[in-house]
C-alpha cells in the first residue's frame, strides 16, 4: 500500500523529548516501512523519521503549539503533497475536516479526550473518515461518535532495556500539570516513606508556574526533580525504580508512559482512571486504587514478578501489534473504497513520492498566530 501519514506541525517526528503522539506516528511509519509498504510523511521539515517527507513543509513550530491557524496551514500543505496515496492517516484534528471529499480513504485517530465539544468535530468527519479510538474508555465517553476501531498504542519494546528494580526509589514521569498527578505522587511517596525521583516536561508558562508555586515547596531530601529526560535516561530511571507512580487525576485516553514502565519490567501503581485498567493487570503488573490508598501498594509492587510486566508490554503493546492492527484496518478500507467504485488518484508523481526525502527550503518557519 501507499500510505500517507500526517502529523501535527509543532514537534518533529520523532520528538527529541516529550511527545507521545509524535512517538506513535514515528513507530507507525517505521513499522509500515519494515512491512514493505510505501510511506510518505507530512510532518515538520526537521523531522528525522526515515520515511520520505512531503516537500515544502515548515520546520517544527513549538511556540505555536495548539494554534489553529498553524495547524490549518500545515494540513493544507500536507494534503497538497499526498497525491497518489492509497490511504491517508491524519493525526491532526483539523485535517480530516478539510479532507472530507478526499478521493481516497482517510483515517484519523482521536489522540485527545473525547469531549462533547470535540465530538461535534468527529461526527462531522465520520461520513467520510474512519475514526480510531486509542482505548475503550475513550470510545465510551461519547457513544454516538461512530468509532471504526479501538487500537491501543504500541512501542518498540525490544529496544527498551530491562531494569533490575533495585534502585530503592519510586519514580514519576510526565508533564508538570495537575492532571498527571505529580502532586499526588509526592504525597504517596512521602506517606510510604520511600524516595521519589521526578522527571517532567516543564516548558510552557502554566507548567513553570505550577512547579514553582505548588511542587517545588514540597520537595525535600527524599524527592529529587530531574527535569525532562531523553529516552535512555528515562528508561534507566524507570527500570531501576521499585514502582512507577501514575496517580493520574483525569480520564487519560491512553497513557504511553505506563507501557514504557512495563517494558522496563517495572510495575505501575496508579489510579484506575481512563485507560489504566486496560493497560495494568491489577495484582500482576501493578496495582490500581484510589489516590489515598496507593501508598499501601508500593511494598506489594516490589514483590511482583517483573517478567510479567515485560511480557504484558510485549504481547499487548508492541509496535508489531499496533502496526498490524492498523494495516488490517487500512486494507479493509481500501478494499471497500475500490468496491464502491471510488476513482483512484493517478500516480503520475511516483518518482517524486518515492524520492521525496529533501527538506523544505531554508526560508524559516512562518509565524502564524490565532486572531
Amino acid at each position: 500500500m501507499r500510505i500517507g501519514l500526517i502529523a501535527a506541525p509543532w514537534i518533529p517526528i520523532p520528538p527529541a523529548g516529550y511527545g507521545g503522539i509524535e512517538r506513535v506516528v514515528d513507530s507507525l511509519a517505521r513499522g509500515f516501512i519494515a512491512a514493505g509498504h510505501d510511506v510518505l510523511l507530512a510532518a515538520a521539515s526537521d523531522s528525522t523519521c526515515p520515511a520520505p517527507l512531503v516537500e515544502g513543509m515548515r520546520e517544527s513550530q513549538p511556540a505555536d503549539l495548539g494554534f489553529t491557524l498553524s495547524e490549518l496551514s500545515h494540513v493544507v500543505r500536507a494534503y497538497d503533497g499526498l497525491g497518489g496515496m492509497d490511504i491517508i492517516h491524519d493525526h491532526t484534528l483539523a485535517g480530516p475536516l478539510i479532507a472530507r471529499k478526499s478521493s481516497v480513504p482517510v483515517v484519523t485517530t482521536i489522540h485527545g479526550p473525547l469531549t462533547l465539544a470535540s465530538a461535534d468535530l468527529y461526527r462531522a468527519m465520520a461520513p467520510n473518515t474512519a475514526i480510531i479510538s486509542i482505548s475503550r474508555d475513550q470510545a465510551s465517553k461519547v457513544p454516538d461518535v461512530p468509532i471504526t476501531r479501538v487500537i491501543h498504542h504500541g512501542m518498540d519494546v525490544s529496544a527498551v532495556p530491562v531494569g533490575s528494580g533495585n534502585g530503592g526509589y519510586v519514580c514519576f514521569v510526565g508533564r508538570m500539570c495537575p492532571d498527571k498527578g505529580v502532586l499526588e505522587a509526592i504525597r504517596i511517596a512521602q506517606a510510604a516513606g520511600i524516595p521519589l525521583r521526578l522527571a517532567a516536561k516543564m516548558r510552557e508558562p502554566a507548567e513553570l508556574t505550577y512547579f514553582h508555586d505548588v511542587i517545588e515547596p514540597l520537595l525535600g531530601a527524599n524527592e529529587e526533580f530531574l527535569g525532562e529526560l531523553g529516552d535512555d535516561d528515562k528508561f534507566r530511571l524507570m527500570g531501576e525504580a521499585l514502582a512507577f507512580l501514575n496517580p493520574i487525576q483525569w480520564s487519560e485516553p491512553f497513557g504511553l508512559v505506563m507501557i514504557e514502565s512495563l517494558a522496563t519490567g517495572t510495575p505501575v501503581v496508579g489510579t484506575p482512571i481512563g485507560s489504566a485498567p486496560e493497560i495494568v493487570d491489577h495484582g500482576r503488573t501493578g496495582f490500581l486504587a484510589p489516590t489515598e490508598e496507593l501508598h499501601r501498594f508500593i511494598s506489594l509492587a516490589e514483590s511482583l514478578d517483573r517478567s510479567h510486566c515485560r511480557d504484558r508490554a510485549l504481547k499487548l503493546f508492541s509496535t508489531e501489534k499496533m502496526v498490524g492492527n492498523h494495516l488490517d484496518l487500512y486494507a479493509k478500507l481500501v478494499e471497500k473504497s475500490q468496491a464502491a467504485g471510488v476513482p483512484e488518484r493517478s500516480y503520475e508523481d511516483q518518482n517524486q513520492i518515492r524520492g521525496a526525502v529533501s527538506r523544505a527550503p531554508e526560508s524559516g518557519p512562518v509565524s502564524i498566530r490565532r486572531p
